[in-house]
């Protein structure tokens, strides 16, 4: 019942990324949020509680049992207080949920919810078999947030009773380049989107992590790269996982490349993106869609097929592998935590290997465009 009553009047919440407790409620459909103070300022959430309590109870909150009956109610409830704050995650999250859950199910009694009839639609929605993973996946958080917020009284959740088989098979296999391929690739390519393409395949980098470079993540003098963020949507965010924060050696044909192109861009100090868009005036990189485009212009005019961003990726990988690089090198080096990810889903057939492997990959790359 605490759960429930506290769920009702508004809840304390802490933003760990700007270390700042919020309050959080609902008023007349939307949600609204006051800033508390921050964590050095209350170092627990009863000590931010406290604080919020006179606050609290000036406000009329007209939150009834009723509105958070539905499913569709638990999702905006959800959204505030429990939506990952990384924002490519979160954006997945909301094209799950507002594309599909609320549509179908939005208008359900969360009591209501049934695993067969959760499971027999999933079934027949025309996605890939790992896409209804996913969905099933986001029905299963908002049954346990039900439950956390005292919705719902605590039990097992239905939704461990839905069974989507074949998620874990690819509907096709990823991308990846041959040397020649690449070589092609990077003939079309206009500068920066050439470098840019050069960078990712030579360290493995996610599209975001590669917009996010900075002139002052490289050490010129150590002939080192950092990874230190992402960006997404035009969102500077952290790195995808703890794993992701390296420092990677960078060989000596691909800094001179990197001089190259710092001499030709017109945003070379430290705090400019290395790969900053004229069209906002140096103060964000380029979008990831024009990246896109211009990939994908690239591949059709070099007859490749095909391209997507995460190419790169899978295709430093499968370099990694044909030059030797043993499979706990390549977990380091690929950045994964868990070495099963490096295996099964990049696999296909800061030490000095490291080091030589990297090399190695970064010499097929630039071989190939030179």
């Amino acid at each position: 019942m605490k759960r429930a009553a506290r769920f009702k009047t508004g809840s304390v919440v802490l933003d760990k990324r700007r270390k700042t407790w919020y309050f959080l409620w609902w008023q007349d459909g939307k949600r609204r949020s006051k800033v508390i103070g921050t964590l050095r300022e209350f170092k627990t959430k009863s000590a931010a509680q406290r604080a919020a309590q006179a606050f609290q109870k000036s406000l009329e909150i007209p939150q009834t049992t009723a509105e958070i009956d539905t499913l569709g109610a638990l999702v905006e409830r959800y959204k505030s207080e429990r939506l990952p704050t990384r924002k490519s995650t979160a954006r997945v999250y909301r094209s799950w949920l507002d594309n599909y859950v609320v549509p179908k199910w939005g208008a359900k009694p969360v009591s209501a919810i049934q695993p067969r009839e959760i499971e027999l639609w999933l079934k027949h929605l025309e996605l890939a078999q790992k896409s209804k993973a996913h969905i099933r996946n986001m029905l299963h958080v908002l049954l346990e947030f039900a439950m956390w917020c005292g919705v719902i009284d605590i039990a097992r959740n239905p939704i461990d009773l839905v069974v989507v088989r074949g998620a874990s098979k690819r509907v096709r296999s990823p991308r990846r380049l041959t040397v020649e391929q690449f070589g092609k690739l990077c003939m079309q390519l206009k500068e920066p989107f050439k470098t840019m393409a050069i960078v990712s395949v030579c360290f493995g980098l996610r599209i975001s992590e590669c917009l996010a470079l900075q002139w002052a993540d490289v050490d010129w003098l150590n002939a080192t790269l950092r990874i230190e963020r992402g960006i997404v949507e035009r969102n500077v965010d952290d790195v995808k996982t703890d794993n992701s924060h390296k420092s990677f050696r960078i060989a000596v044909e691909l800094l001179d490349r990197l001089k190259t192109w710092k001499q030709m861009t017109k945003f070379s100090s430290d705090g400019n993106w290395i790969f900053a868009s004229p069209l906002k005036l140096g103060r964000l990189p380029y979008s990831y869609t024009g990246v896109w485009r211009e990939l994908n212009r690239a591949a059709a005019a070099a007859k490749i097929g095909h391209m997507g961003t995460h190419a790169f990726r899978h295709t430093y990988r499968s370099w990694l592998d044909a030059v030797g690089t043993s499979v706990a090198v390549q977990q380091k080096l690929m950045r994964h935590a868990d070495i099963r990810t490096t295996m099964n889903i990049y696999g296909d057939v800061v030490t000095d290997e490291m080091v030589e492997a990297n090399s190695k990959v970064a010499g097929l790359a630039l071989k190939s465009v030179n």
